[in-house]
């Protein structure tokens, strides 16, 4: 594992996913929301975040976390040699997103995007997460089975397989 693309809907456990990973295997970590957005919630323009991905992309070792653009996905993934699902319930999303927004009351979120507070998302991010889990998740699947074969994908569909995914790599 040497350029990680980990991807899922918020509030299922990536970050802290690709933190351990980062720390395990001395791969640099990028997130994409400290590349799509700008303080304020203000969003990036896609030129700005392609080329930044695409920056990111150049680099031989990293682990990205995160969404984006359909665009910069389909890059990230044709880059990666290892692709990382993370696709818990969707009561289990919301659950721990719940659980993050609150936390970020007592302590900033040290891998949100810089200037971008956190409680004032949080109705959008509960819509984001029912969007993403009915619209965009089937598409996604889609996508990374189609590279089954030619990269190591791993599916975590719960929180027991993402804790055991950490035991084993991390």
């Amino acid at each position: 594992m040497t350029r990680v693309a980990i991807i899922g809907n918020a509030g299922g456990g990536k970050s802290t996913l690709s933190r351990k990973l980062s720390q395990a295997l001395g791969l640099e970590l990028f997130a994409i929301d400290r590349i799509q957005w700008k303080p304020g919630w203000v969003p990036a323009s896609p030129e700005e975040i392609k080329r930044r991905h695409n920056a990111i992309l150049a680099h031989e070792r990293w682990i990205i976390d995160g969404w984006g653009t359909h665009e910069t996905i389909v890059a990230r993934f044709e880059a990666a040699d290892t692709i990382i699902l993370v696709d818990h319930p969707l009561h289990i999303h919301y659950w721990w997103a719940l659980k993050r927004q609150i936390k970020c009351l007592f302590q900033p979120r040290m891998d949100g995007p810089e200037g971008c507070p956190m409680l004032p998302m949080t109705w959008p991010l509960l819509k984001m997460i029912w969007v993403i889990h009915r619209q965009a998740r089937p598409q996604l699947v889609e996508l990374i089975d189609s590279y089954r074969g030619k990269k190591q994908v791993v599916h975590i569909h719960s929180p027991r397989e993402l804790h055991k995914f950490i035991q084993v790599y991390c």
